[in-house]
């Protein structure tokens, strides 16, 4: 401990040696608003370089908690960010192989006696030295069912979780509500999650920028009056049953595609231009049942 003062390091050097800043500016560039998000994982990123440098200068360090829980709305992200996240904890070497597996009940819990214990011991094989991503987690619990193994499942998961974490992060996700009552129920589980991330509803105005981004990609734009429309089309469908953030925009937009080839069609007789191919009209928003 003696040379505690006269041990330098160049944070920015070791932070240049990974590609965190990278895949930061990719996030920051990917995910249409998500602040709070994109600054928790910032945090995280930024305690697990400087343990990293703690280590490498042999300051005694307890290993960072690294199993999280993301919990949301669906199509706010959260996929899309344990990808960031599993390139983050490869960049530092914290996993060795930086692949992401996503799974669900039915990967991990069988239907008989005997079943489920073999599913789940293979799909953390295929996780090993990278991240499981568990979505819709809270259904691997059923307490109203005896005959439920989920349970079983949750034991594998929690001894792994403990005696293996320096082989895997595991990331539990789903709808805010029944996953606080999934900790609640499973103690155990919870006290090895060191990092709780919530991921908002999305905005009608970032759902439109949304919008624009994915037409984009595929070489389509809204007109000025399409803009309002489906401005307008969001607004309602957030109201709605089982909206599903970017996920309904999505389906939306293809819907909106399909209804441009049809009004295409039915005017085949006219020479088309490229605008015409491209554009996407307010009328093929607004033919939506939503605005019955």
């Amino acid at each position: 401990m003696n040379n505690l003062n006269t041990t330098k390091v160049n944070l920015q050097e070791e932070y240049s040696k990974t590609e965190i800043s990278k895949i930061l500016q990719i996030l920051e560039d990917e995910l249409v608003g998500l602040t709070p998000v994109k600054s928790r994982i910032r945090e995280i990123a930024a305690l697990l370089l400087v343990d990293k440098v703690r280590q490498d200068l042999g300051i005694a360090s307890s290993s960072p908690g690294l199993h999280m829980s993301f919990t949301g709305s669906p199509g706010t992200g959260k996929t899309t960010v344990g990808l960031k996240m599993a390139d983050i904890l490869y960049q530092l070497g914290y996993i060795q192989k930086g692949h992401l597996l996503t799974v669900t009940r039915d990967d991990l819990v069988g239907q008989y006696i005997g079943h489920t214990a073999p599913k789940t011991k293979e799909v953390l094989k295929k996780a090993m030295g990278g991240v499981l991503f568990i979505d819709e987690a809270y259904y691997l619990y059923k307490p109203d069912n005896e005959r439920d193994y989920g349970a079983e499942a949750i034991e594998i998961l929690l001894q792994v979780m403990e005696n293996q974490r320096d082989d895997l992060v595991v990331i539990l996700a789903g709808y805010k509500e029944p996953m606080d009552k999934f900790y609640a129920s499973n103690p155990g589980l919870s006290s090895r999650i060191a990092n709780h991330i919530d991921f908002p509803d999305y905005s009608v105005e970032e759902l439109l920028k949304i919008s624009q981004l994915m037409l984009e990609d595929q070489q389509y734009q809204l007109t000025p009056e399409a803009e309002i429309a489906l401005s307008q089309y969001i607004a309602k469908r957030k109201e709605k049953p089982l909206f599903a953030n970017a996920r309904s925009v999505k389906n939306a937009l293809d819907r909106a595609r399909m209804r441009q080839a049809n009004r295409i069609f039915d005017s085949r007789g006219q020479i088309l231009t490229k605008k015409e191919l491209v554009n996407i009209e307010a009328q093929d928003i607004l033919q939506s049942t939503i605005f019955d």
